[in-house]
């Protein structure tokens, strides 16, 4: 059965952005969600690194993503990564006030124009205590965004929950070398100095946490079977694909 053509909408920051080829193997989830979905199914990826819901919606990719919407298109909204920081005025907005007005800023418009939002909690970083065991990075932030998704009606996906039960799982090593942008000097011809990031993502990475965030989406309804391809399927990295430039280059004013 082929399903309605609709597009998918990602708005978000650097865990969620398509990454360019020169930038390989970075990719963020939202880069991965199309090895996943049906070709009905158009990812639109918007998400910006180093945004926030206040740098996002100011700069107008907020404005800019949401006229991509038509009625029964999705919107992924995952910001708290970087609303955090205070001392960027920039970019900080408060866990109990601006975070959530601007979350609701996001649900309305896609509400308004018959576009189904769904507030997505930022996956964890590589956060491990003396024990081995999985911690938590974003403070007060998820707790508010599933607040306002149950406030407005918007469906939810703890994101930071999900993946960070399954870091406690792999343990840290694993999680470094499956998950994260862990790479020795000479790996990669991007990275020639190597890296250790324990918030991006490498090729292999962003597929681990897009095939958490479709599975959990289709549990929730939010995709059907019929939208839904491959999570069983072993997934090599190149399947994500890195354009030449960053898609959401041209988007709003950055």
């Amino acid at each position: 059965m082929t399903g309605q053509p609709r597009s998918l909408v990602v708005v978000g920051d650097s865990t969620a952005a398509t990454y360019a080829a020169d930038e390989a193997p970075q990719a963020g989830w939202g880069q991965a969600l199309p090895a996943f979905l049906r070709p009905h199914l158009t990812v639109r990826n918007t998400a910006w690194p180093g945004a926030s819901t206040k740098s996002f919606l100011d700069s107008g990719r907020g404005a800019a993503a949401l006229d991509l919407l038509r009625p029964s298109d999705l919107l992924l909204v995952s910001f708290g990564h970087n609303d955090h920081k205070a001392f960027d005025p920039a970019r900080y907005a408060p866990a109990d006030t601006d975070y959530r007005h601007n979350l609701r800023l996001l649900v309305d418009g896609a509400q308004r124009r018959g576009a189904r939002p769904v507030l997505v909690t930022s996956v964890e970083r590589r956060v491990f205590d003396e024990r081995g065991r999985a911690g938590t990075s974003h403070g007060p932030y998820p707790a508010a965004m599933m607040e306002v998704a149950a406030a407005t009606g918007a469906s939810a996906v703890d994101l930071a929950r999900i993946s960070r039960a399954r870091w406690d799982r792999l343990g840290p090593e694993r999680t470094a070398r499956e998950v994260f942008l862990w790479l020795a000097p000479g790996e990669s011809p991007n990275h020639p100095e190597g890296v250790r990031d324990d918030t991006h993502f490498t090729g292999s990475g962003a597929v681990v946490v897009a095939r958490m965030l479709v599975s959990a989406l289709r549990r929730l309804g939010v995709l059907s079977e019929e939208d839904v391809r491959g999570l069983d399927r072993e997934m090599e990295a190149g399947e994500v694909g890195w354009p030449e430039v960053r898609p959401a280059a041209a988007l709003g004013a950055g």
